[in-house]
């Protein structure tokens, strides 16, 4: 009885032909105008359909008569697209660090599962102060769990450079959020009230509504008991004259104070973070970092 076929020739000339196909004229039969740049961008709706099921939704069975209609996707870069189209055309892509993340977003949202583990395999490596709050906030934009906890895990450690960065200024109330909650951050309460004002201070400017409105989603996170009384007056007193947290939030950081024990001093708001640094109010609530 004859065996199962076995595959022979090598696999690198195809892929080297096909890499020459990618935004080629050469019997191209559809053309995409991309990004912001509306770049025109040429390729082929077999290899297209084949191998992604968003383009074969996007482009139909077949072409119409005449000169088709561009395809317009202006959400895209044109850099990522284009690495988009050469990993469809040859199964692999060469990443970058200043693009990664737009390439993972446009495999996400066209479903290519392989190419969005290649692009968050790669993220990892290159992760750095200045690329994992944009990383953070793609992981919280589309539900990318380990690279979420791979993202806090770094600005856990690295929190004071983080929180200097452009990147941290312009994430989302919810990506923030998530940050804010962690117990192990290696920065001191005071450090995070400043950042989370001057956070609500650019969105407020972004979006042009109140800081206080801006910051409402978040700054529940923030753990004023942690503060010295002189540091809570002096937060009160800003607070009045530029509102950013809840005046009944203050109340509770001042009852915490002021009772030492019991009910007040057992909770998240009261919990030290790994970065705290000590006050002599500290010994009152009895919660070590652990």
């Amino acid at each position: 009885m004859e065996g199962p076929g076995l595959v022979h020739g090598e696999a690198e000339p195809f892929s080297k032909a096909l890499r020459s196909l990618v935004n080629s004229r050469l019997y191209s039969d559809v053309r995409f105008v991309v990004g912001q740049e509306r770049q025109e961008v040429f390729a082929h709706r077999c290899l297209l359909a084949c191998r992604c099921n968003f383009f074969q939704r996007l482009l139909g069975p077949e072409p119409g008569p005449g000169v088709p209609s561009p395809v317009v996707l202006s959400t895209v870069p044109a850099e990522a697209f284009l690495a988009v189209l050469e990993f469809l055309y040859t199964n692999s892509v060469k990443l970058h660090r200043h693009s990664v993340l737009e390439v993972l977003t446009a495999a996400v949202e066209y479903g290519l599962e392989e190419l969005r583990e290649l692009c968050l395999e790669f993220v990892v490596k290159v992760l750095d102060v200045e690329l994992v709050c944009e990383a953070l906030q793609v992981a919280v934009t589309f539900g990318l769990g380990p690279l979420h906890e791979r993202c806090i895990r770094f600005i856990e450690a690295h929190c004071q450079e983080v929180l200097r960065t452009q990147g941290f200024l312009e994430l989302s109330a919810p990506a923030l959020l998530s940050l804010l909650r962690s117990d192990k951050l290696c920065v001191d309460e005071a450090e995070l009230v400043l950042a989370a004002r001057s956070w609500a201070r650019v969105g407020a400017a972004v979006l042009e509504r109140p800081v206080a409105e801006v910051a409402a989603p978040v700054v529940r996170e923030l753990r004023l008991a942690l503060l010295a009384p002189a540091e809570l007056s002096a937060l009160e007193e800003q607070n009045r004259r530029e509102p950013l947290i809840p005046v009944e939030q203050i109340v509770e950081a001042w009852k915490c104070h002021a009772l030492r024990r019991g009910d007040a001093a057992q909770g998240a708001s009261c919990r030290r973070r790994r970065g705290t640094l000590p006050r002599e109010h500290h010994r009152f609530l009895d919660l070590p970092f652990k």
